[in-house]
């Protein structure tokens, strides 16, 4: 349990600090806000619930993903729809992301508003013309599932929490004004002309809306059906189209914008209004459904029928108040308040997207019936694989169970047989490189999760042969992808190898010996794109010849994504020993490591790339971005295990901040915050799949993880500190300790870590043999 005085806790919104929070053993409350500015980070203010389907947030502008077409730069600043920087909100909408790169969502926005009637948002520069209202950022409250803000130019207090399903609104407005409600089914993060498809909303009752909108944005096809219940009747209500209406049918018999309660369009806000002398109060409820108007009634009356806005905020507060008490810590404010910030950043994404009824709509958009699971969505794997899931095998092993399986049926219903790649709302939108799902999934059967072999190793191996999936067909018969086939040719083709190695580690455990073999040969494909005249990983041709005029310090052009080749070059997370040779030996590698951490990168090498800035990186080690995540923690196959304890403090202190711009890139779903809760453990999963967490030092004096298994993890280490940074020796159970990892069965096992600290490092603490990490040339 999370120890009876207060943790500091903090919000982390567009790579800032929201509000500093506490939490205790049966509250999450707010204290002393301490509200940061724009930046990185891309996560959200507002309400939700672990792993919940919605998230219930204030977006504060309407930039455009595109204007006929063409790009509208400043829209990366909004994939969570909040800028700190912003002085006005749009509104309050239900699906965020947190922490991704690029963006989706900001579905059914709702935002109460009195006076004249306005149904465009207006602008940041002119808002005045249109329903958005100004802020103060003293009058925000932003705690695990709650938030509050006043708006000033209705003189109206917001609050929102949330169910898993459901949003909840309560709207207190001023006296002697009229109250009034916005549906907009326009908005949109991401948003540009034309991106929702159809809209409809069926006013029930006096107290009842239905409806749904169908988006194509990076969700090619997004159902999203809606149910609100008011907590007191209608008074009048009417909407406007937008867009131009080219048929109309025989609806125009009708007048369709004043209280007719069957509305649709393509771009349409509706509003409505309500008894003043009734109360001053409005509560809301808004569930969602990828499945159907009548599953999200259902969803509503299953998760809010009969509840207060407080008696359900007091529930989001105990339900994350359970979550975080996952892990007991002592540390400084500071410390405390990046961990927790980092264990609620992990319980986001992915999200539920099942009715309480067990039904999902799939990737094939057919509905579906959960049995014995339930159906996630939101899956950013290029990002996740690294930690977050491997994170999740720890303390979220049922819920990483459920996100299996839902991979599994992705694999079954794609047209493709493919495993999720970038996955959100029953669509596949194929961001980013590999077949990761593939790690999620062999790492789960390592680590012990009821995971069906056969059926995994099938969707695995159907995942890595589609031969038009960027590259794949060419990897096969080449052993690795050509430049001329893609321009990320060399990631592409080091990420396929450890997928692949992925994939003959089940096999292996299967017991399939054929398939084993294919994928062993396949894993060692990295080698094929190693010069090891130069020591690094080099594009070629399909003739073989390297790609002329090389820049290692490019990010494009080059044959990488999202990264160049002096970090690319190092990530053969399942052969470390055999990447130590390639690169020309042990005092080479050390070397190489060395450099990278303390180059200096000039600006021209990351300045037009939007997902990395120079508060991500650490000489020439970018941690704003995820192919270097498990860098720091190589030197331990090497002589100096000791530089790992070094380097993997200076980037928790330097790239984890308790102040403005807290975060030194994108969360990416959880997977920037898991990395820091582990190191904070003082270990880390270079190499997925395998059963071993890599050791580095603890960053906190005391933790302690609780396991599902009703065993817990006690990781000591006393005195450790900035100087204090070295590990002398470890202690499992009271018993020396030589490896240079744990394994899942001992974190299992529950039992005491203990480090002994140390202003020196002890360089005679080198892993050899057995002692050492995991590299399949070792096998």
């Amino acid at each position: 349990m999370i120890n009876v005085r207060k943790l500091i806790f903090c919000l982390t919104i567009a790579g800032s600090l929201t509000n500093t929070l506490s939490a205790q053993v049966t509250n999450v409350e707010r204290v002393n806000p301490i509200i940061g500015t724009n930046g990185m980070g891309h996560t959200f203010p507002g309400a939700c619930v672990p792993f919940g389907l919605v998230q219930l947030s204030p977006d504060t502008d309407t930039i455009p993903h595109n204007v006929d077409g063409k790009y509208q730069a400043r829209v990366y600043e909004y994939c969570a729809g909040y800028q700190h920087k912003d002085s006005t909100i749009v509104g309050f909408s239900h699906t965020h992301f947190s922490g991704t790169g690029h963006s989706d969502l900001g579905d059914i926005l709702i935002m109460p508003t009195t006076g004249e009637l306005r149904l465009n948002p207006g602008t940041m520069t002119d808002p005045d013309h249109g329903y958005r209202s100004r802020f103060s950022h003293d009058t925000e409250i932003s705690r695990p599932g709650y938030y509050e803000v006043m708006l000033a130019d209705y003189g109206v207090k917001a609050q929102l929490t949330a169910t898993k399903r459901a949003g909840v609104h309560k709207y207190t407005y001023p006296k002697e004004t009229n109250q009034r409600i916005l549906l907009d089914l326009i908005h949109g993060i991401y948003n540009y002309d034309g991106k929702v498809l159809w809209a409809s909303i069926r006013v029930e009752n006096d107290t009842l809306l239905t409806g749904y909108r169908i988006t194509n944005g990076w969700a090619r096809t997004n159902y999203t059906y809606f149910a609100v219940s008011f907590s007191k009747p209608i008074k009048n209500y009417g909407f406007e189209e937008k867009g131009e209406v080219k048929y109309s049918g025989f609806y125009r018999k009708f007048d369709q914008k004043h209280n007719f309660p069957e509305i649709g369009g393509r771009r349409i806000v509706a509003y409505f209004d309500f008894d003043p002398n009734a109360s001053a109060d409005l509560e809301i409820k808004v569930a969602l459904s990828g499945v159907s108007s009548a599953g999200a009634v259902m969803n509503l009356q299953a998760e809010t029928a009969g509840k207060s806005f407080d008696e359900l905020a007091v529930a989001a507060n105990k339900d994350w108040s359970d979550a975080l008490a996952l892990i007991d810590a002592k540390g400084t404010d500071d410390q405390l308040a990046m961990l927790y910030t980092s264990l609620y950043h992990t319980m986001i994404n992915p999200s539920i997207y099942t009715d309480v009824d067990g039904q999902y709509r799939g990737v094939d958009q057919n509905i579906h019936q959960a049995k014995d699971f339930t159906n996630y969505t939101v899956f950013s794997v290029w990002d996740t694989y690294r930690s977050l899931h491997p994170l999740f095998n720890i303390i979220n092993r049922q819920v990483n169970t459920d996100i299996v399986n839902s991979m599994m049926k992705h694999g079954e219903q794609s047209v493709h047989k493919a495993l999720p790649v970038w996955s959100h709302m029953a669509n596949e939108n194929w961001c980013m490189i590999g077949y990761h799902s593939v790690s999620v999934l062999a790492d789960a059967i390592a680590k012990g999760l009821p995971i069906n072999k056969k059926e995994a190793l099938k969707a695995m191996v159907n995942s890595s042969t589609i031969p038009y999936y960027e590259g794949t067909g060419e990897y096969m018969k080449l052993g690795y992808v050509p430049i001329e086939r893609s321009g990320s040719s060399a990631s592409l083709t080091l990420e396929y190898a450890y997928d692949d190695w992925t994939i003959y580690k089940t096999a292996q455990s299967a017991g399939n010996t054929e398939t084993a073999a294919t994928y062993k040969k396949r894993a060692n494909s990295f080698k094929n794109i190693f010069d090891t005249k130069l020591g690094i990983a080099r594009p070629r041709y399909t003739n073989g010849e390297w790609k002329e005029n090389f820049d290692v310090m490019s990010t494009h052009g080059q044959g990488f994504i999202e990264g160049n080749a002096l970090n690319y070059s190092l990530y053969v997370p399942h052969d470390v020993n055999s990447l130590i040779e390639l690169t020309g030996g042990d005092k080479v590698f050390v070397n190489r490591l060395d450099s990278l951490f303390d180059m200096h990168l000039p600006d021209e090498f990351f300045a037009h790339t939007e997902d990395v800035t120079k508060e991500g990186l650490l000489g020439g080690y970018v941690h704003g971005n995820e192919p270097s995540h498990h860098v720091a923690f190589l030197y331990a196959w090497t002589s100096a295990p000791w530089k790992t304890q070094y380097w993997q403090r200076e980037i928790m202190n330097r790239m984890y901040k308790n102040n403005i711009d807290g975060l030194c890139g994108n969360d990416d779903c959880g997977q920037m915050s898991a990395w820091y809760i582990l190191s904070a453990m003082g270990f880390y999963p270079v190499c997925p799949g395998t059963n071993q967490y890599v050791l580095g030092a603890p960053y906190l004096p005391y933790m302690k993880v609780q396991l599902e298994n009703g065993n817990s993890l006690t990781i000591k280490a006393d005195k450790v500190s900035d100087k204090n940074r070295y590990v002398k020796a470890v202690k499992l159970n009271g018993k020396p300790y030589t490896k240079g990892y744990i394994t899942q069965e001992d974190i299992m096992n529950g039992g005491i870590l203990e480090f002994t600290m140390s202003s020196k490092p002890n360089k005679q603490r080198v892993f050899k043999g057995t002692d050492r990490p995991y590299s399949l040339s070792e096998e």
